[in-house]
């Protein structure tokens, strides 16, 4: 019986979502018990690997951040590539309202962030931390709702999701990005020519695409650029057709590959690495420093106005418009579980901070936001959506 239960748990849409929170909450009562300690102790704990004179030395925590987000960006960027070749964004009608409300939920948030926080170049600096959803967060609320809602409001917040982690990626890439060092740099180009190269050969098999994806992931960790741009490379030159008629094209069967790692051993170690707050001496004060704030309005409120604003200029002027099954109640059920920034949130705070103060005020503004825009976006979806409603 257990087993089967297990099974059925991973075969939920909304598992990867509802294992975030558990672990989630893991890391907080961890950070607030005995076993803090222990818990900081492991985090901070060095792993190095070491051939002859060439080495990476890193804390676990690093390793996490730095690595095991390389596959999920990965991932990421293959789900972007496929939708938009054959999938959802792959046509200029599809893609208009995703990219529009995805403008809006993007440049809300950091407005809203910089005006809280204007004069302070020190905290100016985590503008974008309240600029990307996560997709696994609020797809999995959604999918709470079962049937309530229809397909094509899940599809749309999916590719608003999807656009406002390809922005994200962008922003990493511009704008957290320390000194560069140029032999790791030219290495890192030279693997990418050679991941073109297997790319205009055709190659089908995944293994050369991974074998040079790991070594394009050490120079681009050594080069100053954020490692995890790594993954975005390989998934840019990883075939989506296949010389096989009788075998998925390479993109997809990585994809597939990747998805139940992402989603249950990646994001969770993630979400357990990151979310940890002490509330030991946490006053009410936390929550009104300007950081803190700026995260959290940002999110609960930057992004629904953001989404729900540009959306309603979009269809005013034919831009773009609503599915025929959604109707603007459910829609702005919507725009509030794009509030829910977790993981992306968390991580650009991760680049833009590192004193342990400013990391605290990051994540209370990002958990609480999260919270908020979750349940408040489950019930105004719930209330809005009927119960006939086809799936």
């Amino acid at each position: 019986m257990p087993v089967k239960m297990l099974r059925e748990f991973f075969l939920l849409e909304s598992a990867g979502g509802i294992l975030l929170v558990i672990t989630a909450g893991v890391a907080i009562f961890i950070s607030n018990s005995p076993l803090e300690h222990y818990y900081h102790d492991t985090l901070n704990a060095p792993v190095i690997i070491q051939i002859g004179n060439f080495s990476i030395d890193k804390h676990l925590h690093h390793w996490i951040n730095d690595g095991l987000m390389a596959i999920f960006f990965l991932l990421v960027s293959l789900e972007i590539k496929r939708e938009v070749l054959d999938g959802q964004l792959s046509s200029r009608a599809q893609i208009s309202l995703p990219a529009i409300a995805a403008l809006g939920g993007l440049l809300f948030p950091a407005f809203i962030y910089l005006t809280l926080n204007w004069g302070n170049s020190t905290t100016m600096q985590g503008w974008a931390i309240p600029a990307a959803t996560d997709i696994a967060f609020a797809l999995g609320v959604l999918t709470l709702l079962g049937s309530r809602v229809p397909d094509s409001l899940k599809l749309t917040l999916v590719s608003i999701a999807i656009i406002d982690d390809l922005a994200a990626i962008v922003i990493i890439a511009i704008f957290y990005t320390e000194t560069l060092s140029i032999y790791p740099l030219g290495a890192a180009f030279l693997c990418i020519l050679l991941l073109f190269a297997l790319n205009k050969r055709k190659i089908s098999e995944l293994s050369p695409y991974m074998v040079v994806g790991t070594l394009l992931w050490v120079c681009v960790l050594k080069s100053g650029l954020h490692a995890t741009l790594a993954g975005v490379i390989v998934a840019i030159f990883t075939p989506h057709k296949s010389n096989d008629k009788t075998e998925p094209a390479p993109l997809y069967r990585l994809e597939h590959g990747l998805h139940l790692w992402v989603a249950f051993l990646i994001l969770p170690l993630f979400a357990l690495a990151n979310a940890g707050v002490s509330l030991k001496g946490l006053s009410t004060g936390f929550f009104t420093e300007p950081l803190t704030l700026g995260v959290g309005v940002g999110l609960l409120f930057g992004k629904q106005i953001g989404v729900m604003l540009f959306t309603y200029i979009g269809v005013a002027f034919k831009l773009c418009s609503l599915p025929a099954e959604i109707r603007w109640s459910q829609y702005y059920g919507l725009a509030l579980l794009a509030g829910i920034g977790f993981t992306m949130s968390l991580f650009i705070g991760e680049l833009a901070f590192e004193d342990d103060k400013l990391q605290t005020l990051v994540r209370l503004g990002v958990i609480s936001a999260s919270l908020g825009s979750g349940i408040l976006g489950y019930f105004t979806l719930r209330i809005t959506s009927p119960k006939q409603a086809v799936a």
